[in-house]
């Protein structure tokens, strides 16, 4: 069967009465799941295997992607209102979406939450339809040095996260490295920092770090400053943007589509690392990168656009190659074989109305996603009305639920605590906890890539120098981090002078 052929069986299965009602309860399911700190895209999805073993395969598949993308779409919810990211790609929302909430700009945040996340979502779909038989080459390509590499990259970059103090940001960042080095040594099955804990032979999950960090953290700064905690601002705002607003939104919306989609398709990178390089990236090519973490309009929209389009993304390598790029698409995988659906570069081929018909339908997904939060963010802001003292328990309780329902582990909740209480102390100590959450992201996965990239070359160290996108990537990274530097230094000696 023909492209053209493909395409148009999988605009028939899309556009059907199952593929339309499919795809609106997924993404509705995928929202109210998004919504709920804690409760990601992976538990719902798991919920959802049982749930279609006796549907058509390509249905099946419609309905999980739309949970998928329904969920990080959802998730900007609770970073935007509570501080409480519901999943790891919304973390990075929170730095100014809850800013703007704390102004009483909650409704304008939402909105631009959803038209970034719609903007994003849809331009990555167009990419997918247009480039997605050539797009898994490029994963193949990445190996483990371009990895180290791209994930080095992400790290310098923690200078741009500091809210004052570049060397409070790398103690944060260390920090973050130490925490994710706990559990056991994958590759030499040895125990690391666990103290004899058999808890901690996992290691300590990202979640419990997230919402400890910025959750928690919150609700110990609202009940220890309580005369600060009366008078919160729980209005709602206006739903309308301005054109500059727009305007503020329409470069980081075009750009992060772009760069979203292409990290989504790596297998590793996913929605979360997209969004922080987004963000990070449209800090630093601001004329105003000080607005950044008080409410700025494109601190939402560019870690909203970068997130919705790498989940697109990562359907590339999952459908073409069967490599899961993310927990979320491993689960999917999963659940293809189940269906006894082998992804593979014969998919597009042998069963073009599902690949097509997946695709499609994640053009119908975001319109309906648009259509039904748009006109529900009034609703949804109200829960800033909800009384400060039930706010705090239900903020505690949906955090301490989250977190149990990952491992059922009492020990989990405790661990919680302890990041809560190390959140709020990183507050008056003035220690900004996003180069923490990033380095807790990127170390484990720059630690693994590192080790496979020393087997490949028999220990040999030049092996990340002659790789050509590797040491771009690498020299990339090195100026990132020194030119920063070098600049405030700089300006220090002027003002000294003058």
């Amino acid at each position: 069967m023909g492209s053209l052929e493909g395409i148009f069986s999988g605009v028939q299965l899309a556009f059907s009465f199952q593929g339309i009602l499919f795809v609106f309860l997924g993404v509705m399911a995928g929202t109210l799941i998004g919504m709920m700190p804690g409760l990601g895209p992976i538990s719902a999805i798991a919920i959802m295997i049982p749930l279609t073993y006796n549907m058509d395969p390509p249905i099946a598949l419609v309905l999980m992607a739309g949970v998928y993308y329904g969920a990080v779409f959802g998730g900007s919810t609770s970073s935007i209102l509570l501080n409480a990211p519901g999943i790891s790609g919304t973390v990075a929302t929170s730095f100014d979406g809850y800013p703007m909430a704390q102004r009483g700009e909650a409704g304008k945040a939402l909105a631009i939450a959803a038209i970034s996340s719609f903007v994003g979502g849809t331009i990555s779909v167009i990419l997918l339809m247009l480039f997605a038989p050539m797009l898994s080459s490029i994963a193949i390509v990445f190996g483990p040095p371009e990895y180290f590499a791209l994930m080095v990259l992400g790290l310098t970059a923690i200078s741009s996260l500091a809210d004052g103090s570049t060397i409070k940001a790398l103690i944060s960042a260390v920090v973050g490295m130490m925490a994710v080095t706990i559990g056991i040594d994958t590759q030499t099955g040895t125990t690391r920092f666990t103290f004899g804990n058999p808890n901690l032979l996992e290691g300590i999950d990202f979640l419990v770090v997230a919402l400890g960090l910025f959750a928690l953290a919150e609700v110990c700064a609202l009940i220890i400053n309580r005369k600060q905690s009366t008078e919160k601002n729980d209005s709602i705002g206006s739903l309308k943007l301005s054109k500059s607003e727009f305007k503020d939104m329409s470069g980081p919306m075009g750009r992060q589509s772009f760069l979203g989609f292409i990290l989504g398709i790596l297998p590793g990178a996913g929605a979360t690392i997209a969004s922080f390089i987004g963000y990070i990236t449209e800090k630093k090519i601001t004329k105003k990168p000080e607005e950044f973490g008080k409410g700025a309009v494109r601190g939402v929209s560019a870690p909203e656009t970068a997130n919705n389009a790498a989940t697109s993304g990562a359907f590339v390598p999952l459908l073409s190659l069967g490599i899961p790029g993310s927990g979320t698409t491993a689960v999917l995988l999963g659940a293809l074989l189940v269906m006894d659906i082998q992804p593979g570069p014969l998919l597009m081929t042998d069963q073009p109305e599902l690949f097509w018909g997946v695709i499609v339908s994640m053009y119908i997904g975001n319109m309906f996603l648009l259509i039904l939060n748009l006109p529900l963010i009034p609703y949804i802001a109200k829960i800033l009305s909800i009384p400060r003292p039930m706010l705090i328990s239900l903020v505690i309780m949906f955090s301490m639920i989250g977190v149990y329902s990952i491992s059922f582990n009492v020990f989990d909740l405790y661990l919680l605590l302890i990041f809560g209480a190390l959140g709020y102390i990183m507050r008056l100590l003035k220690f900004p906890p996003a180069p923490f959450i990033l380095a807790f992201i990127l170390g484990g996965m720059m630690e693994e890539s590192f080790r496979q990239a020393m087997t490949m070359s028999n220990n040999d160290i030049t092996i990340f120098f002659t790789q050509p996108i590797a040491l771009g990537m690498l020299i990339v990274g090195f100026l990132s981090f020194i030119v920063p530097i070098l600049q405030s230094l700089r300006q220090k000696n002027k003002n000294a002078v003058e």
